[in-house]
């Protein structure tokens, strides 16, 4: 059944999640959607712009402003911006993909993120179950490859890392299984934007 203001997705698709505060987005964010649908196979992407991030200790800047804008970033008919963790009601990584996954019966989802998120994944509220609920897809970011292949998730699940050269197949492995790819990267961050006074920032980070 669809539901209003609902990304679409059917039994057998496979699906790229790739969450965050877009705060701003950028045209990072836009390359790794692209390289990640072409590497892992993917049928859509969805970018999942958060209400907040649990991890930071400011506010984001508004939820409509942030996804107006990831809405400008990338236009792409495979890729939905999309604000349904504030319509179901969840923050943590690990909830949101409960609820898609009841949501969504038959959808293969692969959580996607940046090498500097998975330096840090073991932060992440329930961070086991993720890996053991979806496929997760890893893009190398500037200065983060050695540091997220020697972190605590990467040598926790060594054995369920899936090699680049078969990435193409990610999404159709039982987890617990990452990948880690390499793609030439734009360096360019969201808190360097924020830096440089380009971004709006929120009333609480004032």
């Amino acid at each position: 059944m669809r539901r209003e203001g609902f990304p679409v997705a059917g039994a057998g698709q496979c699906v790229g999640l790739l969450g965050g505060s877009f705060d701003p987005p950028h045209s990072g964010h836009a390359h790794i959607t692209r390289e990640a649908l072409k590497r892992f196979g993917l049928d859509r992407v969805w970018w999942l712009v958060s209400p907040g991030n649990p991890l930071k200790t400011h506010g984001p800047a508004p939820l409509a402003q942030r996804l107006a804008a990831a809405q400008a970033a990338i236009r792409h008919p495979h890729v939905a911006v999309t604000d349904i963790e504030a319509r179901i009601g969840t923050r943590f990584t690990a909830e949101t993909l409960a609820r898609l996954r009841a949501l969504y019966p038959g959808v293969r989802f692969v959580w996607l993120m940046g090498a500097d998120n998975l330096a840090q994944f073991h932060r992440w509220d329930h961070w086991k179950d993720i890996m053991h609920s979806v496929p997760v897809g890893v893009i190398a970011r500037p200065g983060m490859r050695t540091g997220a292949r020697v972190s605590k998730a990467a040598l926790r699940f060594r054995e369920s890392r899936v090699p680049a050269s078969a990435s193409q197949t990610l999404a159709l492995r039982r987890p617990p299984a990452w990948c880690f790819i390499n793609i030439p990267m734009v360096d360019i961050s969201s808190s360097e934007i924020r830096a440089r006074g380009d971004w709006p920032r929120s009333r609480d980070q004032d």
